[in-house]
């Protein structure tokens, strides 16, 4: 027993308590995930993911897990690559609509599992690089996630996070705080009908660590070279480290 608590948006909650909870929203939210995130970016999310993968820079039959990577966003552009790539997510609603959306577009080269970030199933050294865009904030027990991270990567290989942070340009950020607590709620009641799970999405940003604290937790997981490179300055982030 512990009175270990973590944060679920402005909550502080049980761990396992948190877990359960997410599980929830992205069960909720899976179907209209790719449309809401059009709508609550202004569609500048496909943006930010070309930008991710093209740093990325995926190499022909290198084995890359997209971690969090459940509707495909991320793994479809690697794909193109000729990358071989390994969908994980927690949440299998999340993965049946990244699976729909392979049989649509005919891929059929990518595989996808069931993974608890904080506990892979795959044996070391298994991955070239880990992915994980816009779901590292969800995990309950982030360092140890990095640690599993760091794990499956062999040795050369390569951890990209894009995440959500904090911008320092003026006036942005005051803009963008209000438009997230007051805007994105009523988008998600209006599209998805499930205004409490993007609140929860909105708070999540909030209470996640700064870019120079999220970088921190990335080196005490092994990784080197850490870096990260603030995007809209600092609203989104681009984090890399690397296993040697």
């Amino acid at each position: 027993m512990t009175d270990k608590t973590v944060s679920f948006g402005y909550q502080d909650v049980a761990p396992q308590e948190k877990t359960r909870r997410v599980g929830e929203v992205f069960a909720s939210v899976a179907k209209r995930y790719d449309i809401m995130n059009d709508l609550m970016s202004a569609g500048m999310h496909r943006v930010w993911k070309d930008d991710f993968v093209r740093a990325l820079k995926p190499q022909p039959n290198e084995r890359i897990l997209d971690m969090a990577g459940g509707t495909g966003d991320i793994a479809f552009r690697i794909e193109k690559s000729g990358a071989s790539v390994t969908v994980a997510d927690i949440n299998p609603e999340m993965l049946a609509v990244g699976m729909e959306r392979a049989a649509r577009k005919d891929v059929t080269s990518m595989v996808w599992r069931e993974e608890n970030a904080e506990v892979l199933s795959f044996p070391d050294r298994s991955f070239d690089a880990y992915t994980i865009a816009f779901g590292i904030r969800n995990v309950t027990d982030i360092p140890a996630a990095l640690k599993e991270a760091h794990r499956v990567l062999g040795f050369g290989g390569r951890f990209f996070c894009l995440e959500f942070s904090t911008t320092k340009w003026p006036g942005f950020g005051e803009a963008y705080d209000l438009y997230s607590e007051k805007i994105v709620p009523r988008i998600g009641k209006a599209i998805a009908n499930d205004s409490e799970s993007y609140r929860y999405l909105i708070e999540s940003i909030r209470r996640f660590p700064k870019m120079p604290d999220f970088a921190r937790m990335i080196e005490a997981a092994g990784f080197k070279n850490v870096k990260y490179r603030p995007i809209l300055g600092g609203a989104v982030a681009i984090h890399t480290g690397w296993k040697i």
